[in-house]
Protein backbone atom coordinates (compact mmCIF):
# COMPACT_ATOMS: atom_id res chain seq x y z
CA UNK A 1 0.00 0.00 0.00
CA UNK A 2 3.16 2.09 0.44
CA UNK A 3 3.87 2.08 -3.31
CA UNK A 4 0.42 2.28 -4.07
CA UNK A 5 0.13 5.74 -1.81
CA UNK A 6 3.95 6.98 -3.15
CA UNK A 7 2.94 6.75 -6.28
CA UNK A 8 -0.69 8.58 -6.06
CA UNK A 9 1.21 11.69 -4.57
CA UNK A 10 3.50 11.36 -7.51
CA UNK A 11 0.94 11.43 -9.86
CA UNK A 12 -0.85 14.37 -8.07
CA UNK A 13 1.99 16.55 -7.77
CA UNK A 14 2.83 16.21 -11.77
CA UNK A 15 0.14 17.89 -12.32
CA UNK A 16 0.66 20.34 -10.15
CA UNK A 17 4.23 20.87 -10.21
CA UNK A 18 3.84 24.21 -8.72
CA UNK A 19 1.86 24.39 -6.20
CA UNK A 20 3.37 23.61 -1.88
CA UNK A 21 3.18 20.13 -0.67
CA UNK A 22 0.29 20.67 1.75
CA UNK A 23 -0.45 20.79 4.74
CA UNK A 24 -3.63 18.95 4.45
CA UNK A 25 -6.19 20.37 6.74
CA UNK A 26 -9.37 19.30 5.06
CA UNK A 27 -10.95 16.31 3.98
CA UNK A 28 -13.96 17.40 1.12
CA UNK A 29 -16.41 14.51 1.75
CA UNK A 30 -19.31 13.20 -0.54
CA UNK A 31 -22.73 11.34 1.07
CA UNK A 32 -24.75 9.35 -0.99
CA UNK A 33 -22.32 5.69 -1.92
CA UNK A 34 -19.69 7.25 0.56
CA UNK A 35 -21.28 7.82 3.89
CA UNK A 36 -24.28 6.33 3.70
CA UNK A 37 -24.69 3.03 1.05
CA UNK A 38 -27.69 4.84 0.10
CA UNK A 39 -26.77 5.08 -3.95
CA UNK A 40 -28.70 1.11 -4.43
CA UNK A 41 -32.08 3.12 -3.31
CA UNK A 42 -31.50 6.54 -4.81
CA UNK A 43 -30.88 3.92 -8.22
CA UNK A 44 -34.39 2.06 -7.53
CA UNK A 45 -36.18 5.46 -6.94
CA UNK A 46 -35.20 6.96 -10.27
CA UNK A 47 -35.15 4.24 -12.33
CA UNK A 48 -39.22 3.82 -10.89
CA UNK A 49 -40.09 7.66 -11.17
CA UNK A 50 -38.50 6.60 -15.34
CA UNK A 51 -40.84 4.17 -15.67
CA UNK A 52 -43.49 6.34 -14.33
CA UNK A 53 -42.74 8.42 -16.71
CA UNK A 54 -41.84 6.37 -19.65
CA UNK A 55 -38.49 6.61 -20.11
CA UNK A 56 -36.11 4.17 -21.22
CA UNK A 57 -33.37 3.60 -18.54
CA UNK A 58 -31.32 1.27 -16.70
CA UNK A 59 -31.52 1.00 -13.17
CA UNK A 60 -27.50 0.60 -12.55
CA UNK A 61 -26.86 4.14 -15.15
CA UNK A 62 -28.03 6.48 -12.32
CA UNK A 63 -24.89 5.26 -10.18
CA UNK A 64 -22.85 7.38 -13.26
CA UNK A 65 -24.93 10.15 -12.61
CA UNK A 66 -24.63 9.89 -8.75
CA UNK A 67 -23.27 13.45 -7.80
CA UNK A 68 -25.62 15.74 -10.13
CA UNK A 69 -28.24 17.75 -8.47
CA UNK A 70 -31.65 16.37 -9.06
CA UNK A 71 -32.83 19.14 -11.67
CA UNK A 72 -29.76 18.35 -13.41
CA UNK A 73 -30.39 14.38 -13.72
CA UNK A 74 -34.11 15.44 -15.03
CA UNK A 75 -33.11 17.52 -17.19
CA UNK A 76 -30.39 14.90 -19.04
CA UNK A 77 -33.38 12.32 -19.09
CA UNK A 78 -35.29 14.99 -21.02
CA UNK A 79 -33.14 15.96 -23.16
CA UNK A 80 -31.97 12.36 -24.14
CA UNK A 81 -36.19 11.70 -24.79
CA UNK A 82 -37.01 14.27 -25.63
CA UNK A 83 -34.90 16.56 -26.74
CA UNK A 84 -35.71 19.13 -24.18
CA UNK A 85 -35.64 20.61 -20.91
CA UNK A 86 -38.43 19.78 -18.39
CA UNK A 87 -40.15 23.09 -16.94
CA UNK A 88 -38.71 24.59 -13.70
CA UNK A 89 -42.30 23.63 -12.32
CA UNK A 90 -41.72 20.03 -13.43
CA UNK A 91 -38.89 19.48 -12.05
CA UNK A 92 -40.18 19.95 -8.85
CA UNK A 93 -42.87 18.33 -8.99
CA UNK A 94 -40.94 15.11 -10.75
CA UNK A 95 -38.04 15.25 -7.88
CA UNK A 96 -40.69 15.33 -5.13
CA UNK A 97 -42.37 12.14 -6.28
CA UNK A 98 -38.50 10.47 -6.09
CA UNK A 99 -37.64 12.24 -2.73
CA UNK A 100 -40.94 10.34 -1.35
CA UNK A 101 -40.03 6.80 -3.43
CA UNK A 102 -36.45 7.00 -1.54
CA UNK A 103 -38.02 8.03 1.96
CA UNK A 104 -40.86 5.20 1.47
CA UNK A 105 -37.67 2.48 0.96
CA UNK A 106 -35.90 3.99 4.00
CA UNK A 107 -39.37 3.74 6.19
CA UNK A 108 -40.06 7.61 6.30
CA UNK A 109 -43.35 7.66 4.30
CA UNK A 110 -46.41 6.26 4.82
CA UNK A 111 -49.69 6.77 2.96
CA UNK A 112 -47.76 9.02 0.48
CA UNK A 113 -46.51 11.53 3.64
CA UNK A 114 -43.32 11.64 5.43
CA UNK A 115 -43.79 10.99 9.22
CA UNK A 116 -42.19 13.42 10.87
CA UNK A 117 -39.96 12.41 13.75
CA UNK A 118 -39.15 8.72 11.99
CA UNK A 119 -35.37 7.93 11.63
CA UNK A 120 -34.54 6.28 8.21
CA UNK A 121 -33.32 2.91 8.04
CA UNK A 122 -30.40 3.54 5.26
CA UNK A 123 -27.28 2.38 6.64
CA UNK A 124 -24.03 3.63 6.94
CA UNK A 125 -21.50 2.73 4.20
CA UNK A 126 -18.98 0.32 6.09
CA UNK A 127 -15.89 1.86 7.21
CA UNK A 128 -17.25 5.34 7.13
CA UNK A 129 -17.30 6.13 10.56
CA UNK A 130 -14.00 4.51 11.08
CA UNK A 131 -12.69 7.20 8.19
CA UNK A 132 -14.69 10.40 9.63
CA UNK A 133 -12.81 9.38 13.26
CA UNK A 134 -9.45 8.48 11.74
CA UNK A 135 -9.52 12.38 9.69
CA UNK A 136 -10.69 14.03 12.94
CA UNK A 137 -7.86 12.44 15.40
CA UNK A 138 -5.37 13.49 12.88
CA UNK A 139 -6.33 16.90 13.04
CA UNK A 140 -8.36 17.04 9.33
CA UNK A 141 -11.60 19.40 9.19
CA UNK A 142 -14.30 16.97 7.77
CA UNK A 143 -16.84 19.30 4.96
CA UNK A 144 -19.60 17.55 3.27
CA UNK A 145 -20.07 18.10 -0.31
CA UNK A 146 -23.12 16.17 -2.03
CA UNK A 147 -25.02 16.51 -5.24
CA UNK A 148 -28.16 15.50 -2.65
CA UNK A 149 -30.57 17.52 -0.92
CA UNK A 150 -32.31 14.69 1.02
CA UNK A 151 -33.34 16.07 4.14
CA UNK A 152 -33.35 12.44 6.05
CA UNK A 153 -30.02 11.91 5.13
CA UNK A 154 -28.52 15.57 5.94
CA UNK A 155 -30.67 15.62 9.10
CA UNK A 156 -29.07 12.44 10.16
CA UNK A 157 -25.80 13.71 9.94
CA UNK A 158 -24.38 14.68 12.76
CA UNK A 159 -26.25 12.25 15.25
CA UNK A 160 -24.29 9.29 13.24
CA UNK A 161 -20.84 10.82 12.76
CA UNK A 162 -20.79 13.09 15.90
CA UNK A 163 -21.19 16.27 14.46
CA UNK A 164 -18.26 15.85 11.86
CA UNK A 165 -20.25 17.84 9.26
CA UNK A 166 -22.22 21.15 11.16
CA UNK A 167 -23.88 23.17 9.09
CA UNK A 168 -21.04 25.58 8.12
CA UNK A 169 -19.50 22.58 6.59
CA UNK A 170 -21.62 21.64 4.27
CA UNK A 171 -22.06 21.88 0.30
CA UNK A 172 -25.34 20.55 -0.69
CA UNK A 173 -27.61 20.54 -4.32
CA UNK A 174 -29.40 24.11 -2.38
CA UNK A 175 -25.64 25.96 -2.56
CA UNK A 176 -24.77 25.19 -5.90
CA UNK A 177 -25.61 26.44 -9.54
CA UNK A 178 -23.71 23.91 -11.33
CA UNK A 179 -23.62 20.35 -9.73
CA UNK A 180 -20.65 17.72 -10.83
CA UNK A 181 -18.90 17.33 -12.40
CA UNK A 182 -18.79 20.91 -12.85
CA UNK A 183 -15.79 21.77 -9.58
CA UNK A 184 -18.47 24.46 -8.32
CA UNK A 185 -19.09 22.11 -5.53
CA UNK A 186 -15.46 21.46 -4.36
CA UNK A 187 -14.86 24.89 -4.77
CA UNK A 188 -17.42 26.14 -2.75
CA UNK A 189 -16.23 22.96 0.15
CA UNK A 190 -12.77 24.75 0.00
CA UNK A 191 -13.88 27.96 0.54
CA UNK A 192 -15.99 26.73 3.66
CA UNK A 193 -12.91 24.70 4.74
CA UNK A 194 -10.65 28.28 4.60
CA UNK A 195 -8.14 26.60 2.57
CA UNK A 196 -6.36 25.93 -0.78
CA UNK A 197 -6.61 22.91 -3.19
CA UNK A 198 -3.08 21.46 -2.32
CA UNK A 199 -4.53 21.40 1.41
CA UNK A 200 -7.49 19.23 1.13
CA UNK A 201 -8.35 15.91 -0.26
CA UNK A 202 -11.47 14.60 -1.90
CA UNK A 203 -13.42 10.89 -0.96
CA UNK A 204 -15.76 10.38 -3.55
CA UNK A 205 -17.06 7.03 -4.85
CA UNK A 206 -18.77 8.16 -8.58
CA UNK A 207 -16.98 9.24 -11.52
CA UNK A 208 -18.83 12.46 -12.01
CA UNK A 209 -17.51 13.88 -8.22
CA UNK A 210 -14.13 12.50 -8.66
CA UNK A 211 -14.15 14.69 -12.02
CA UNK A 212 -15.65 17.42 -10.18
CA UNK A 213 -13.06 17.18 -7.17
CA UNK A 214 -10.30 16.83 -9.76
CA UNK A 215 -11.13 20.17 -11.88
CA UNK A 216 -11.12 21.97 -8.64
CA UNK A 217 -7.38 20.71 -8.18
CA UNK A 218 -7.84 18.78 -5.37
CA UNK A 219 -6.61 15.12 -4.80
CA UNK A 220 -9.16 12.98 -5.36
CA UNK A 221 -9.57 9.48 -3.67
CA UNK A 222 -12.08 7.14 -5.64
CA UNK A 223 -13.76 4.30 -3.41
CA UNK A 224 -15.68 1.96 -5.73
CA UNK A 225 -18.98 0.82 -3.35
CA UNK A 226 -21.06 0.13 -6.00
CA UNK A 227 -21.68 -1.13 -9.48
CA UNK A 228 -18.88 1.01 -11.58
CA UNK A 229 -15.45 0.07 -12.49
CA UNK A 230 -12.44 1.42 -11.47
CA UNK A 231 -11.49 2.26 -14.88
CA UNK A 232 -14.49 4.63 -15.22
CA UNK A 233 -12.46 6.62 -12.02
CA UNK A 234 -9.22 6.64 -13.56
CA UNK A 235 -10.97 8.01 -16.61
CA UNK A 236 -12.44 10.95 -14.28
CA UNK A 237 -9.28 11.64 -12.90
CA UNK A 238 -9.09 9.62 -9.61
CA UNK A 239 -5.72 9.95 -8.27
CA UNK A 240 -5.94 7.40 -5.83
CA UNK A 241 -8.00 4.35 -6.06
CA UNK A 242 -9.85 1.58 -3.77
CA UNK A 243 -11.78 -1.12 -3.82
CA UNK A 244 -13.90 -0.57 -0.52
CA UNK A 245 -14.40 2.52 2.00
CA UNK A 246 -12.62 -0.15 5.01
CA UNK A 247 -9.65 -0.07 3.05
CA UNK A 248 -9.10 3.79 3.28
CA UNK A 249 -9.02 4.76 6.70
CA UNK A 250 -5.95 2.69 7.66
CA UNK A 251 -3.70 4.42 4.72
CA UNK A 252 -4.71 7.73 5.87
CA UNK A 253 -1.87 8.44 8.31
CA UNK A 254 0.55 7.72 5.52
CA UNK A 255 -1.01 9.53 2.76
CA UNK A 256 -1.27 12.66 4.91
CA UNK A 257 2.14 12.26 5.40
CA UNK A 258 2.98 11.70 2.20
CA UNK A 259 1.06 15.07 0.87
CA UNK A 260 2.76 17.09 3.52
CA UNK A 261 6.36 15.95 3.08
Amino acid sequence: MTTLVRQAVDGYRAKHPDWPHGPVRAALIDMDGTLYDSMPLHATAWKRLADELGLKTERDEFFMFEGMTGAATLRVLFDRAYGHHPSDEEIAELYHRKTLYFNEMVGMVENGHIVEGRTPTTPVMPGAREMVATLRRLGVDTVLVTGSGQLSLLERLNEVYDNAFPADKRVTSHDVHHGKPDPEPYLLGLQKAGVEPWQAIVIENAPLGVESGARAGIFTIAVTTGPIPATAMADAGADLILPSMPELAPILPQLLTALNS
